[in-house]
């Protein structure tokens, strides 16, 4: 048995890019930031302040709330999976990417309401679904 979950709580840091293809899919990129604080160890070691950057994917029925209410510095929480993938740039170099592919997107900031998936008010949890409300 394995598990890939991953579970974050931060800020956006760039505006959503969503690109639309064939039969209506469509995929939105983003950033989010995490930070952990700074925080003097026992021994008196001064751990310092730190942010984690992560590329969040999001597909299928959470692009309308992405577009509508994630914006940079809103406060979202993201459930989803690690998912790695390799590619080649301009100049034949091989690159490497790693993204968490979001299936709960919950805009925990306060522009418009609501501010979910479903239109549920805050406090409950958005998930992500397909065209009429059949999983992706």
């Amino acid at each position: 048995m394995s598990v890939n979950k991953v579970i974050l709580l931060g800020n956006v840091g760039k505006e959503p890019d969503v690109k639309y293809f064939d039969q209506n899919s469509a995929v939105a990129n983003f950033t989010v930031a995490t930070t952990e604080r700074s925080f003097v160890g026992k021994s008196g070691q001064v751990v310092p302040e730190r942010t984690e950057w992560h590329n969040i994917v999001v597909r299928g029925g959470l692009i309308p709330v992405v577009e509508r209410f994630v914006h940079v510095g809103s406060k979202v929480y993201i459930e989803g999976k690690i998912r790695s993938r390799s590619f080649v740039d301009r100049d034949g170099q091989t690159r490497y990417v790693t993204e968490i592919s979001a299936d709960v997107l919950e805009v925990l900031s306060r522009r418009d309401a609501p501010a979910h998936a479903d239109g549920a008010p805050h406090g409950q949890q958005a998930q992500g679904t397909g065209t009429l409300g059949e999983p992706y």
